[in-house]
């Protein structure tokens, strides 16, 4: 039986979640054994090898429209492919999955600033007492709910830092996503700055393995992690996000962002044994609170995503 247009665009958001979210779990488990700036640096090669051959003669028909917009690119290739993955590897070196994920969760609220600080979007009384109390749950979860150990977080025992690192340069990335031209379509953006990003990564990848003799393990574990950052987590989540926002439009397909948090945390549970604590839901329960309040009339960038 053939599944209706809606329903088709379901699934695919779902499992566009899902790979999302085991993006963290497998990040985590893989952390005792992967060097973390290897593990993005070869998750987008191996993306790049799977989409290259489709897409190279739409980045060449269009390599003057490139060059001429190479500032921007550059810089969204740095925050969204650069940066997000390889600082959520880095704090899931002694970072929990489940506190990474949370943290995630406070992605919309920081997009919501980066708007009003960048693009002048208005943000209501509502909206910014959601954001106060949002960000306030992102405290909870750092401080495991003891607000003195912030000071200690600060002054050097970071893990959760980095991936509120992440977290802000994807929110970043996720505003400037308005500044794309018209010219340059999904799968060629994709492309080019899964390429502009892997450059970047190098240099570092190059330090951690010789300066650092950090070198990749090619083991069956470290192979297969490999494939699934770099396949599903990549390519397949990209081409089905995609589908589902072309079914339900940018506003509705936005509001799956909400599962990943879900999902990471039912696939650390279950393969990485992880706790949920008291500090997780109360942090949890003050983002969800605040972005419910946030969202309540939603803006023109409700509709960004994460990775």
């Amino acid at each position: 039986m053939r599944l209706k247009p809606d329903h088709l665009a379901y699934l695919l958001l779902g499992l566009t979640t899902l790979f999302w979210g085991g993006n963290f779990v497998v990040g985590k488990a893989v952390s005792s054994q992967i060097p973390p700036i290897a593990l993005a640096w070869w998750r987008w090669a191996f993306a790049l090898l799977v989409i290259l051959p489709f897409t190279l003669q739409a980045l060449w028909s269009i390599k003057k429209t490139l060059l001429s917009h190479w500032k921007y690119l550059v810089i969204v290739s740095l925050l969204g492919v650069a940066n997000f993955n390889t600082f959520v590897y880095l704090g899931l070196q002694t970072s929990t999955a489940t506190d990474a994920v949370l943290l995630l969760s406070a992605t919309p609220i920081i997009i919501l600033i980066f708007s009003r600080l960048l693009f002048a979007v208005p943000i209501s009384a509502q909206q910014l007492l959601g954001i106060v109390v949002s960000l306030f749950g992102v405290l909870v979860i750092i401080s495991a709910g003891v607000p003195a150990q912030l000071g200690s977080l600060v002054q050097g025992a970071a893990s959760s830092l980095w991936i509120l690192a992440a977290v802000i340069s994807w929110s970043l990335y996720s505003v400037l996503l308005k500044k794309r031209s018209a010219d340059i379509n999904g799968q060629a953006f994709f492309a080019i700055t899964c390429i502009l990003g892997w450059i970047a990564i190098t240099p570092l990848y190059l330090y951690e393995h010789w300066v650092l003799d950090a070198p990749m393990p090619w083991t069956f574990n470290s192979v297969l992690s490999i494939i699934y950052v770099g396949l599903f987590a990549s390519v397949f989540a990209f081409l089905f996000w995609n589908k589902g926002v072309e079914i339900l439009g940018a506003n509705r397909a936005g509001n799956f962002i909400h599962l990943i948090p879900v999902w990471a945390l039912l696939l650390a549970s279950l393969f990485l044994g992880e706790r949920m604590y008291w500090f997780h839901w109360v942090g949890i329960l003050m983002i969800f609170t605040g972005i419910a309040m946030a969202s309540y009339k939603r803006s023109q960038l409700s509709n960004v995503t994460a990775k």
